[in-house]
């Protein structure tokens, strides 16, 4: 099977997976699909959200005819991988939280989830604490807002410092030994946004962190489902979005995609 790897991600998010791959794979061929017409994800309803993502995921297969559809999202994962792989002809492959990877990392045993507030509230993220960390203290924080300043980067604007500070301040106070709790020690970054932010993170950080996401394990599930990811093929580079956004355009070149073209989304 030919054709390049599909990333596809509610807004620039997946650009952070983007980038492990070409670590992995330089040479891989690569396209880029994301719904920014829909963004931010986390505030849609269930159902019209499935709905959605099997539509511009079907629509960006059509335009980009990948060997297999990397879904970089925790929320379009959870919610429509199922649907996704029953009516796609190629491998899909999903993103969860880094849990286990972070777990089998953490010396305190205290691990930091940063993620949306839809993923740290959902059911199948705390199965995956049940099933890699159930000797771990995780301490839940829900930065939404940092998704917005991941945006923001990729269209050229700095981050706003105080406003990652206020969203990260439950992390330093449980980054800080207490009586109570050993000191928080690695964090899973668990929304594909927020290693877009991965300097300043480390920067504001009280104390050194381990920062833990999915890119590098996604990018070997990729390699496990199609073979010669090193054989340049063509197309690589183009990118589709669902809304204008030559705001992003800098920015996606940054990480070697061209200039957005428009998709246009068909139920």
């Amino acid at each position: 099977m030919t054709g390049p790897v599909l990333i596809f991600d509610s807004g620039v998010g997946g650009l952070s997976v983007a980038q492990s791959l070409r670590q992995h794979y330089p040479d891989a061929a690569m396209c880029y699909a994301c719904d920014n017409a829909w963004l931010p994800y986390g505030l849609r309803e269930d159902a019209a959200l499935t709905e959605r993502i099997v539509a511009v995921c079907r629509t960006a297969v059509e335009a980009c005819q990948p060997r297999v559809l990397v879904v970089a999202c925790n929320t379009a994962s959870t919610l429509a991988l199922e649907n996704l792989r029953e009516q796609l002809a190629i491998p899909v492959v999903g993103t969860v939280p880094a849990i286990k990877p972070a777990a089998a990392l953490s010396q305190t045993r205290h691990i930091g989830l940063l993620a949306t507030k839809a993923t740290v509230g959902r059911p199948y993220t705390q199965h995956l604490i049940d099933s890699f960390a159930s000797d771990c203290l995780i301490t839940r924080v829900a930065a939404d807002g940092l998704v917005k300043e991941a945006e923001a980067h990729l269209a050229g604007k700095a981050p706003n410092i105080e406003r990652i500070q206020a969203a990260l301040a439950p992390l330093w106070q449980a980054a800080a030994p207490s009586i109570a709790n050993a000191a928080l020690d690695t964090v899973v970054l668990g929304c594909t946004h927020f290693p877009l932010l991965k300097s300043w993170l480390t920067q504001l950080a009280p104390v050194p962190l381990h920062w833990v996401d999915s890119g590098d394990a996604i990018a070997r599930r990729v390699a496990q489902v199609v073979d010669g990811l090193n054989h340049r093929q063509q197309q690589d580079g183009r990118c589709f979005t669902t809304a204008p956004a030559a705001n992003l355009t800098v920015g996606l070149a940054r990480y070697g995609f061209q200039t957005p073209q428009l998709l246009s989304i068909t139920r």
